[in-house]
C-alpha cells in the first residue's frame, strides 16, 4: 500500500513529533507508515483522516498484489 503521508505532513507543517503526539503514537510508527514497513490500522487510518481533514483514501492507495 502507498501513502503520501509525508506530503500531507509537509502541507501542515508538522514534524514527524508532532503528528505522533496528535494521534498518540510514537515517532517511530509515523516513521515505518511514510516508509511502508508499517500498516496503520483502520482506527489509526481514521484519525490520520481527521487531522489532515481529507479522506482514508487520499493518504493511502492499494497497489497492485495488495
Amino acid at each position: 500500500m502507498k501513502n503520501n503521508l509525508k506530503v500531507q505532513r509537509a502541507i501542515k507543517d508538522l514534524t514527524q513529533e508532532d503528528l505522533a503526539k496528535l494521534l498518540g503514537v510514537s515517532r517511530q510508527t509515523i516513521n515505518s507508515i511514510e516508509k511502508n514497513r508499517y500498516v496503520p490500522s483502520t482506527v489509526l487510518a481514521l484519525k490520520l483522516s481527521k487531522v489532515f481533514e481529507i479522506s482514508v483514501n487520499a493518504i493511502f492507495e492499494l497497489e497492485n498484489g495488495d
